[in-house]
């Protein structure tokens, strides 16, 4: 088994405070400076498994930093360097406390509401007589608020976003702006891969200055579903699963064990057969998502690699 990063405890220069997320650490530095460190954690259901993932921080880390340029004519980002394969650095933003999740076919979350008989979601309609993985005939935003640690997130409306004034009318229809031309240029980064971006989610944050900006992660196998083109609407008559691209295998999996994240349940063991093949199937998501080899980055010391790695960035900058 590879080294795996699932903790971390760095002191950079200029240091204030960090934030543990479930997948990323981030260290927030003076002068409105932070460096984001994605971990090898896997969560699941809103709960972080005990085992990391070999470069499962590097795929996400790199994926979402080659979104971000693609998509930067669209949005504006926080992003301003990648100076390890696992760390991105950027501007600090007060982040908006909704996610923007946009869905262009009715599949994992929309699809389980779906068959409880559901025909809304975040007060948006889903018409009658749809199939699981069928396309909607618009993609439809349902946004979630941002759980804190440990909490799940939730549905919620564009009205009582609105109207709990959780986000201002005014900035809330930007929002949906941009995850709307995100999303189509995220279908066509996709298509070209011959993938379909089923669902994905994004985030955005405010500068000092107050201009709204993409943080986070962008198009990467956590923030969405991909499926493969080829054989979709075969599979779709025959009402065969879809062949995914997206973390939905391990959710899968974990559903067939008995977890859902629900109260009493214990997460399953992972045996490290099952771990590898797990890493395996991130390696081929990103070299699918991108069109490029995966180069894994040398672990043998992951934290003194991203300790020396920033301090040489922070120096120089």
């Amino acid at each position: 088994m590879s080294n795996t990063i699932t903790k971390t405890n760095f002191n950079f220069p200029g240091q204030l405070s960090v934030y543990k997320g479930k997948v990323r650490d981030v260290y927030f530095l003076e002068d409105d400076q932070l460096v984001m460190i994605a971990s090898d954690r896997l969560s699941a259901f809103d709960v972080v498994m005990p085992k990391g993932i070999p470069y499962k921080g590097q795929i996400l880390n790199q994926i979402a930093t080659k979104m971000m340029e693609k998509t930067r004519d669209i949005v504006p980002n926080w992003l301003e360097a990648t100076p390890d394969p696992n760390v991105a650095i950027g501007k600090k933003c007060e982040p908006f406390k909704v996610e923007m999740v946009i869905r262009g076919y009715m599949s994992g979350h929309a699809a389980r509401e779906y068959k409880a008989g559901k025909r809304e979601l975040c007060g948006v309609a889903m018409a009658e007589g749809m199939k699981e993985n069928d396309k909607f005939p618009e993609p439809i935003i349902t946004p979630a608020t941002k759980a804190e640690h440990g909490d799940h997130d939730e549905d919620i409306s564009r009205e009582d976003i609105i109207k709990k004034g959780i986000v201002t009318e005014e900035d809330y229809l930007r929002l949906e702006d941009y995850t709307r031309k995100l999303f189509e240029r995220g279908t066509e980064i996709a298509a070209k891969q011959d993938l379909i971006l089923v669902d994905t989610k994004y985030e955005f944050g405010k500068t000092a200055d107050g201009e709204i900006v993409l943080i986070d992660e962008i198009h990467t196998p956590d923030s969405s579903r991909y499926f493969y083109k080829k054989g979709y609407e075969e599979r779709q008559e025959k009402g065969e699963a879809q062949k995914q691209l997206s973390k939905e295998f391990v959710r899968q999996w974990l559903i067939s064990e008995g977890f859902q994240g629900l109260e009493g349940q214990s997460v399953p063991e992972m045996s490290d057969a099952y771990i590898e093949s797990v890493s395996e199937r991130y390696i081929e998501l990103y070299e699918n998502i991108t069109g490029e080899k995966f180069k894994k980055a040398d672990v043998s010391n992951i934290e003194s690699r991203i300790e020396n790695n920033v301090e040489s960035y922070l120096k120089a900058h």
